[in-house]
């Protein structure tokens, strides 16, 4: 059984920061890729933020400069260092784990196959 718990999210005003966490089960080492997403409501869930094993990472265009992706191996635990919000950052964050035989540095929702219940991040203007 794969577990993800998120945590981190709140209200924050523009200009704001938060950081998102999630506690994966077992080795972070077992997942080549590590993500997080975004759903709004009324909108369909999009990638932010992707990082794999050697911690190569990637960003959605929504996002880069602002958010960064790390990993902590050591505490099993994906992080999202998000800075600068907007009220269009506002959405439930997911955190997704893929295990696959042909890893993938990706965003794409189809690229994982274990997601967490989310955390929601409300940003005001």
């Amino acid at each position: 059984q794969v577990l993800l718990v998120e945590s981190g999210g709140g209200l924050v005003q523009s200009g704001g920061s938060l950081r998102l966490s999630c506690e994966v089960s077992g080795n972070t080492n077992n997942y080549h890729c590590l993500a997080w997403f975004r759903q709004a409501p009324g909108k369909q869930r999009e990638g932010v933020a992707a990082i794999d094993r050697d911690g190569r990472s990637i960003d959605a265009d929504s996002v880069k400069g602002r958010f960064t992706i790390s990993r902590d191996n050591d505490k099993n635990t994906l992080y999202l260092q998000m800075n600068s919000l907007k009220p269009d950052d506002t959405a439930m964050y997911y955190c997704a784990a893929q295990v696959s035989n042909i890893p993938v540095l990706t965003l794409r929702e189809g690229g994982f196959n274990y997601w967490g219940q989310g955390t929601q991040v409300t940003v005001s203007s």
